[in-house]
C-alpha cells in the first residue's frame, strides 16, 4: 500500500500556519504556497536516481553526479493546484507540466472529467498529482483514474492539507499511491471541508469568492 508522508520541516510548517491564517491576503497566500510547494518538492524527489559524471572543474577533472535522465511530470488538478506548479518547476525546470480539469456533477456529487491534456510521452514518466486539498479524496482519484487510463504506471499525490476520508479514499482506490502532505488535519466538516483546514484554497489563491 502507498504511504503517506507528512513533510514537517519547520520551514514547511511556519510557512502553512501564514497559509491557515485568515488575514492572510490573496497576493502573500499566492507566494506561500509556491514556496511551500517548492519546499514539499525538495522532499518528494529524494529518491531521484543519480548517476556518476565526468567533468572538469577550475581545478582538475572530477566524476561527479547528475540526476539520471528520470523523465517527470506535474500535473495540477485545476484549478487550485495551479498555485502549487511554479514553485516546483523552480526546482525541477525539465519537468513537463500536464493538466487535468474536473467538476463535480451537482446530482451525483461525483466528479466528471473536463479536460485532460498530458505530456505525450505518458508511458515514461514519473508523475506527481498536484492539489493543495485532500478533502473527501474524489477529485485526486478521479485524476489519478485519468492518468492511468492513458498509461501512467508510477504516480505520486502531493497535497498542502488532507482529512483522514480522503487518505482512506486514496488508498482505497489507488492503494500504491504514495502521498506527500504538508499537513494531516482532524477531519471534515458538515460541508466537506477540511478541519482546521485553510478555507477555499481556489479562491484564496485566485482573489474570488
Amino acid at each position: 500500500m502507498g504511504n503517506v508522508f507528512v513533510l514537517d520541516h519547520p520551514l514547511i510548517q511556519h510557512k502553512l500556519t501564514h497559509i491557515r491564517d485568515i488575514e492572510t491576503g490573496t497576493k502573500e497566500f499566492r507566494e506561500l504556497v509556491d514556496e511551500v510547494a517548492g519546499l514539499m518538492a525538495f522532499e518528494i524527489t529524494r529518491d531521484l536516481p543519480l548517476e556518476e559524471v565526468t567533468i572538469q572543474t577550475p581545478v582538475a577533472e572530477a566524476k561527479m553526479k547528475v540526476i539520471a535522465g528520470k523523465k517527470l511530470g506535474l500535473v495540477p488538478i485545476l484549478r487550485a493546484g495551479l498555485g502549487m506548479v511554479d514553485g516546483i518547476l523552480k526546482l525541477i525546470p525539465a519537468a513537463k507540466v500536464g493538466h487535468v480539469g474536473l467538476y463535480r456533477d451537482p446530482e451525483t456529487l461525483l466528479p466528471v472529467e473536463y479536460y485532460v491534456k498530458l505530456p505525450s510521452d505518458v508511458e515514461e514518466r514519473d508523475f506527481i498529482v498536484i492539489d493543495p486539498m485532500l478533502a473527501t479524496g474524489g477529485s485526486a482519484a478521479a485524476a489519478i483514474t485519468s492518468l492511468k487510463n492513458r498509461g501512467a504506471k508510477n504516480i505520486k499525490l502531493m497535497c498542502l492539507v488532507a482529512a483522514p476520508e480522503g487518505i482512506d479514499l486514496i488508498h482505497r482506490d489507488h492503494p500504491e499511491v504514495d502521498i506527500y502532505l504538508a499537513a494531516l488535519d482532524e477531519k471534515l466538516n458538515d460541508h466537506g471541508y477540511i478541519v482546521p483546514g485553510l478555507g477555499d484554497a481556489g479562491d484564496r489563491l485566485f482573489g474570488t469568492k
